[in-house]
């Protein structure tokens, strides 16, 4: 039973027959986001998400079969883990109002799909390694913001309060500047006052105009080449380096099971060549 059920786990068959039962998941998900259709059809619906979870449930199963007589060692593996996650929160007691996180759980059934394509599995891994690298970039660009906000209250406070009357507006009007969204125009209102640009409707914010051309396109542009051209690439070769180790990892991976399977070949050779010389011994 065990020796069949670990050419099951291992099958390609099975592989894609999982990622198929995946598959259907997010699109009956998907269909649960239109009320009429779902509402009539909900006894059908209800019967494919039921046998997509037994699906889960068997794959599960037989991958703790798998494991002989230590089935604990499934849970060695974190993505093992996370699929014995999603499913166990398809048997807690939800109802009434609790439907919606039902189906969000249900939701989560997609993210099997990382796990059945080795590719996104090592998409999310490379992101993974890269979190601590991470962390120190956005530290960097927090503190980036929170420069150019503070000098922005003290600059264009007055003409634009609006984008900068304070602290946590300036950060927000700066996030929309990194992301290049109409950008332009926070930098024009300050570069010739509220009074000459952006300001119709909000004439009566406009208190204090004052126009500042020069300083105005420096702060702006000088933000904008730091914060979206350099920091961007920061990022991106961040999760690049994370890329490179995932696959030296992945290779290390495949390079230690393919020496196991070599030692394995090797020792089964072994045993069979001494079994044909007992029998020769055993003829003379």
């Amino acid at each position: 039973m065990v020796e069949f059920c670990k050419k099951i786990a291992v099958s390609k068959w099975f592989g894609n027959f999982v990622t198929v039962a995946i598959l259907i998941a997010g699109i009956l998900v998907g269909m649960a986001t239109y009320p009429d259709f779902s509402e009539k059809h909900a006894s059908t619906l209800e019967l494919l998400n039921k046998i997509v979870l037994y699906i889960f449930i068997a794959e599960i199963i037989v991958k703790m079969i798998a494991e002989g007589n230590k089935p604990w060692l499934y849970f060695t593996d974190a993505w093992n883990i996370f699929d014995f996650v999603i499913v166990a929160a398809a048997f807690l007691p939800f109802a009434g109002s609790s439907v919606a996180v039902l189906r969000l759980l249900r939701l989560l059934r997609v993210l099997k799909l990382i796990k059945a394509l080795p590719k996104l599995q090592m998409l999310v891994g490379a992101l993974l390694k890269s979190i601590p690298s991470l962390g120190y970039v956005s530290i960097l660009l927090l503190l980036l913001f929170y420069i150019y906000a503070v000098a922005g209250v003290f600059f264009f406070g007055a003409n634009d309060p609006i984008h900068f009357e304070n602290l946590q507006m300036s950060m927000l009007s700066l996030f929309r500047v990194v992301t290049l969204e109409d950008w332009t125009d926070v930098m024009y209102i300050n570069m010739y006052g509220c009074e000459n640009y952006g300001y119709d409707g909000n004439e009566a914010l406009c208190t204090n105009s004052t126009a500042n051309p020069m300083g105005s396109a420096v702060f702006f542009v000088t933000f904008v080449l730091i914060g979206t051209m350099i920091m961007l690439n920061l990022f991106i070769g961040v999760i690049m380096t994370g890329m490179d180790e995932a696959k030296a990892d992945a290779q290390k991976e495949d390079m230690d099971t393919s020496e196991e399977g070599s030692k394995k070949d090797l020792a089964l050779l072994e045993q069979k060549l001494n079994e044909v010389q007992e029998l020769f011994q055993k003829i003379k």
